[in-house]
């Protein structure tokens, strides 16, 4: 029987933890993104780019990178995506307020690692939520974007270390019925619709939480996605959007924030 789900996953930032005063170096935020539909609307989103390529008069086969597009193109993109059944679930770091970074910062794709974990928590929470007994068996298939130098096998060794410990270590919350690690690769970007957009829900939410070199994030992407944020019981926070640190604080320190999730 086939999975019930697929998780197209991407990410927007860096891992580093080089930061100057003028504001240049690693970048602040590392956001992970999963979009998830049912394996049955698997198809969407070739459509969704499709039509999206039509209104902006593109050639067929062109891929879409969100940071490399103009503001209006993205708008296009975006509100095809919104046409869409999917949710969204997206792990955000703030790195600088990240301790003992030299942990992250010593072992190569760490943090990527830890946001993967909690990433994947939430996927399994979400096809625990929404499953149905007469599509597929439960379980998702998670695809993430390539990156050239990272091993996904690390990725599905680091899972099968999870999954033992889950009986003696509680923090670990993956609902593990969903979850079928052999399942688990990596596709480049451009082989697959789900990814492109994955990757314009990534970078949106970066956008929305970084401020530029002149001082400016930019929420309005965001607002066209926020209805398919993934909701608990109608909670979004600590579901469809999940902070390493306190988001109270930090909207203490960076007020935009809460601009950007304003009744959300």
């Amino acid at each position: 029987m086939p999975a019930s789900f697929v998780a197209y996953i991407d990410e927007s930032g860096d891992e580093g933890f080089t930061f100057r005063e003028d504001g240049s170096g690693s970048s602040r935020w590392f956001i992970l993104s999963a979009v998830v539909l049912r394996r049955s609307k698997h198809l969407s989103p070739v459509a969704a780019l499709r039509a999206a390529r039509q209104t902006l008069r593109w050639e067929p086969r062109r891929d879409f990178h969100f940071s490399a597009m103009r503001h209006e193109p993205r708008l296009v993109l975006l509100h095809e995506i919104t046409k869409l059944h999917l949710r969204t679930i997206t792990i955000a770091s703030f790195k600088p307020d990240i301790p003992e970074p030299e942990r992250f910062n010593g072992q190569k794709f760490f943090l990527y690692r830890y946001l993967s974990r909690l990433l994947i928590e939430r996927v399994s929470w979400l096809c625990r939520d929404h499953g149905q007994a007469e599509d597929g068996d439960g379980t998702v298939e998670l695809i993430f974007s390539d990156r050239a130098s990272m091993s996904y096998d690390d990725i599905r060794t680091y899972m099968q270390r999870l999954k033992d410990r889950a009986a003696a270590d509680h923090d670990i919350r993956i609902h593990w019925p969903a979850i079928d690690i052999a399942n688990l690769r990596a596709v480049a970007h451009g082989q697959l619709a789900g990814l492109q957009i994955a990757d314009a829900v990534a970078t949106s939410y970066y956008y929305a939480l970084n401020l530029s070199r002149f001082g400016i994030a930019d929420p309005s992407y965001l607002r066209l996605l926020r209805a398919h944020a993934y909701r608990h019981e109608g909670q979004c926070f600590g579901y469809g959007v999940k902070f390493l640190s306190d988001f109270a604080s930090l909207k203490e320190k960076m007020p935009h924030l809460g601009a950007a999730f304003e009744n959300w």
